[in-house]
């Protein structure tokens, strides 16, 4: 299992390290906007900060230049500067002041869909070929097939337009940014959370069905049911918790995907979060930002990845991954 370890955390490594090296070549490889005309002091000012700071050089210099400065900047300048969002302000400033409300939106999606997912799920495991189960699976299937933006533009004109929901999200994040739990700032999330979940209670719905409705059909429940417990008493006892193997994983790496958040809900609804900020530094050319960002995303799906099939081990400690087979 340490060997196991070890090897995935070494194959992550290497993982990012190719995907960065892409990415960074062909970002720097990109054309530059200057943040001022020509020939203006902006201009200037923007061509002697890039020059001082070897954006101008080949790029096989700028990439073994990044690595130096990776290791020996002082100023928090080691993924490089901020041209046109914030004029010198690291990636990392910007990212971390983004962070409360993309957090805050997953934590509060996971708080409500995940049990009600797993809770509908073993609804429908119980009640399996029963009208309750073939509707809702219906409805699972049809819920999963729409992306989530879909649902977001409809929570926005329900509730927005002709609803006149009273919590604006720009506008408490305007006015309460410095306070991610006020009363106001929390209703303001309603509707983000709102278009995130449908996905999130569909996905585990069906997963849960369908683990459960494997273990209640499998040989050890018909023994648990010889022995006197009732179906009640073997689901819980035994089908659940069996069912449970697959499925905490999945909650696991839902958890470790807060950080990531959601590009299109931030941005319909200007909840000024990490997704939002990647749309902006694409939008604005800012290459710097949107590398960091972009590294940030792929470093999560690794790690998330890497967490998630470790997490098997843990919690059924009869899966050895990276063993030989005897024989």
């Amino acid at each position: 299992m340490f060997k196991y370890i070890l090897k995935r955390i070494g194959l992550m490594i290497m993982t990012f390290f190719i995907i960065f090296t892409i990415c960074f070549f062909l970002v720097r490889a990109l054309p530059v906007s200057s943040i001022g005309a020509p020939g203006s002091d902006a201009e200037e000012i923007f061509r002697r900060y890039r020059e001082a700071l070897g954006y101008n050089e080949p790029l096989i210099v700028q990439y073994g230049n990044f690595f130096v400065r990776l290791f020996t900047a002082t100023d928090g300048g080691n993924f490089g500067y901020s041209w046109n969002i914030e004029l010198l302000t690291t990636p990392w400033d910007l990212m971390s002041s983004r962070f409360p409300p993309t957090v805050l939106i997953n934590i509060y999606t996971m708080i409500f869909s995940v049990p009600i997912g797993i809770g509908l799920g073993i609804f429908m495991a119980l009640r399996k070929n029963h009208v309750e189960d073939q509707v809702l699976s219906v409805l699972v299937m049809l819920v999963i097939s729409v992306p989530s933006f879909v649902y977001a533009f409809l929570i926005q004109y329900l509730f927005c337009s002709v609803g006149n929901f009273p919590y604006s999200t720009v506008e408490a994040v305007a006015k309460y940014g410095g306070n991610w739990f006020a009363p106001e700032m929390t209703a303001s999330f309603f509707l983000p959370v709102l278009a995130m979940s449908f996905g999130t209670i569909a996905g585990f719905s069906r997963y849960t069905r369908a683990e459960l409705t494997e273990v209640l059909t499998s040989d050890f429940m018909l023994l648990a049911r010889t022995k006197g417990l009732t179906r009640t008493q073997a689901t819980i006892r035994h089908a659940f918790r069996n069912s449970l193997v697959p499925i905490f994983p999945m909650i696991l790496g839902e958890f470790i995907s807060i950080l990531s958040g959601s590009i299109i809900i931030e941005s319909v609804f200007a909840a000024n979060g990490v997704g939002g900020l990647f749309l902006e530094s694409i939008n604005k050319r800012d290459y710097d930002v949107f590398l960091f960002v972009g590294m940030f995303y792929v470093l999560i799906g690794l790690v998330g990845g890497l967490i998630v099939d470790l997490s098997y081990g843990v919690v059924d400690p009869r899966i050895r991954m990276g063993g030989k087979k005897n024989g």
